[in-house]
């Protein structure tokens, strides 16, 4: 394993988790769960041992741009019309 790509599934890792912890936020202090779920079923396209399962099974990997634009996607979708951070303000004040 090279560098590049050490560094690709640490990128992977770490957008995983973030997306992750966004969809967890939605799921349980979001007025959407359902909303959470979606957005934790897409966060499940960055782990790399998903991706190399969907690659056994499919022969199908998702390409590189097609999870710049979904990360895209989930920021906006959370920051903007999933209002984010009034959730996280949530989640804390219930701590």
């Amino acid at each position: 394993m090279d560098n590049k790509s050490k560094l690709m599934d640490s990128i992977s890792w770490v957008s995983g988790i973030l997306f992750s912890a966004i969809a967890v936020v939605n799921i349980f202090w979001g007025n959407d769960p359902v909303f959470g779920i979606f957005l934790l079923a897409l966060s499940l396209v960055y782990y790399p041992p998903l991706n190399a399962l969907l690659k056994k099974w499919t022969g199908y990997v998702v390409p590189g741009l097609v999870k710049i634009a979904l990360g895209l996607f989930i920021l906006w979708a959370s920051l903007g019309v999933g209002e984010l951070l009034n959730k996280i303000g949530l989640m804390l004040q219930s701590f």
